[in-house]
């Protein structure tokens, strides 16, 4: 009898692996045992660093909210407690973009909010 493989199957698999592993270095991308290992850890990495990346931009708007406020003579903690306080809805991304490119814009929403905490 015939010995029967699968192989349609494996090829489709293997192929869909090399695919993942496109722009690995090395044996990484086109060795089989290598390049599952290299998949499934870049997999995981993927999953983590989209859960990391809303940290880091949280934090990269943090710093310049506070770099702006500051030079408007209040600080990042008074700022977001002063709009809290005039019911700002304005998040985070929004006002430091606008601190940004329009300080002066900026410079009336933290008049708003110094308004607010005396």
């Amino acid at each position: 009898m015939v010995r029967a493989t699968n192989a349609v199957a494996s090829h489709r698999r293997k192929k869909r692996l090399y695919k993942l592993a496109k722009g690995f270095v090395g044996d990484r991308k086109n060795h089989l045992r290598l390049t599952s290992g290299a998949v499934m850890k870049a997999m995981a990495y993927n999953y983590v660093h989209r859960k990391q990346k809303k940290r880091d931009f949280r934090r990269l708007w943090i710093t310049r909210l506070n770099a702006a406020a500051r030079i408007n003579g209040i600080s990042y903690s008074k700022l977001i407690y002063g709009l809290k306080l005039a019911r700002c809805e304005l998040d985070r991304k929004v006002l430091a973009d606008m601190a940004i490119r329009s300080p002066e814009q900026f410079a009336a929403i933290v008049g708003c909010a110094k308004g607010a905490l005396v």
